[in-house]
């Protein structure tokens, strides 16, 4: 599910007003650039200046290249492209990395009643999602094809180590954790370095280590869900937590007055219909917090909440009233979000 079209971005602003209030009392090297179709930002607290700068950029950009030629799906030659052109009950090795990618995308596809599935392409190609804007609404007949096409448990065969498709026609996009992941994985670089102060943000994805130079977490802004108003809704202090958003209010479209989110529900093959527009996921690393976030907002306030409850997930929702002039928010937390945050 590409997380292009299925996540929002956090605005940079809460992360600009971190930085900002962290150069009061200490040193932080900004370091900026572009992979995965998207931008990222370093934040590196550098306590008794022993970083080299240059050398760090030069390093996770060569972390980036060698990330995106395993995960990429917009490389045709990377991995989980092979692995896409490979025929069916055919297992197929892969790399450390596609294999930590893999197996938390079926955990949470389990954990979340399938909600969170990386081959639903099919869907949301039918949709028009895959390219800009929808054409026509689909016939059922369409969405029914689309569904059997789809299905992680269906179309995948996971082990150890080793992944096979089931159907020639299954494939893979790993857009909506895989950003995620590539804040995770370039944490491991800065740690290398010897780096314990640190905050990563790929596509709005993000990874936040240790303190910012006062001491405190790193203060993270949660965008407004409203494409025309950029504010900042909430703030939360991040450290040693990924934290991830997905919303609904960048990606969709109108039909006769019905508004249709390009968030595809793999379980019915629609759009969802719910009024929860934005959820927020603080998890142990990006990764997981990149799908569960896709998974939340999905599932919606009331089913999210009791699936986040049962699995430990710490999710803030937030629901659109568009009734009576402008739209008003209201934000529910599950327990562990507010436990986290408190």
């Amino acid at each position: 599910m590409s997380k292009t079209t299925t996540i929002s971005r956090r605005t940079l602003l809460g992360m600009t007003l971190a930085l900002a209030a962290c150069k009061k009392r200490g040193q932080v090297i900004e370091i900026m650039g572009l992979s995965m179709g998207t931008t990222y930002n370093v934040a590196i607290v550098d306590h008794d200046d022993q970083f080299d700068k240059n050398e760090i950029r030069t390093a996770i950009d060569s972390a980036l290249a060698g990330f995106n030629s395993k995960l990429s799906n917009w490389e045709s030659d990377s991995e989980i492209a092979r692995f896409n052109a490979a025929a069916a009950q055919m297992p197929v090795t892969m790399s450390d990395e596609l294999s930590q990618v893999m197996q938390a995308s079926a955990y949470v596809n389990a954990a979340s009643e399938g909600r969170f599935d990386t081959t639903i392409g099919p869907l949301i190609e039918l949709w028009g999602f895959g390219a800009p804007g929808a054409a026509e609404m689909p016939n059922p007949d369409a969405v029914a094809r689309a569904i059997e096409m789809s299905g992680q448990a269906n179309m995948l065969s996971l082990g150890a180590g080793q992944m096979a498709k089931r159907q020639d026609h299954a494939q893979v996009y790993l857009a909506g954790i895989g950003k995620g992941y590539g804040a995770d994985y370039i944490g491991q670089v800065l740690e290398r370095f010897g780096a314990t102060d640190y905050m990563v943000e790929i596509g709005g994805d993000l990874y936040a280590s240790g303190r910012n130079p006062d001491g405190m977490p790193w203060q993270i802004g949660i965008e407004t869900p409203n494409a025309a108003d950029r504010s900042v809704i909430d703030i939360v202090g991040l450290s040693g937590l990924g934290l991830a958003t997905s919303g609904d209010y960048r990606n969709y479209f109108e039909v006769d007055g019905q508004r249709y989110s390009h968030l595809i529900d793999p379980a019915t093959g629609y759009p969802v219909t719910h009024n929860t527009t934005s959820a927020t996921v603080l998890d142990e690393n990006a990764m997981l917090a990149d799908a569960w976030s896709t998974a939340m907002l999905i599932l919606g306030r009331e089913k999210g909440l009791e699936i986040a409850e049962a699995n430990g997930v710490a999710v803030q929702f937030i629901e659109l009233d568009r009734a009576g002039g402008a739209p008003t928010y209201k934000t529910t937390l599950s327990p562990q979000f507010e436990a986290l945050t408190a």
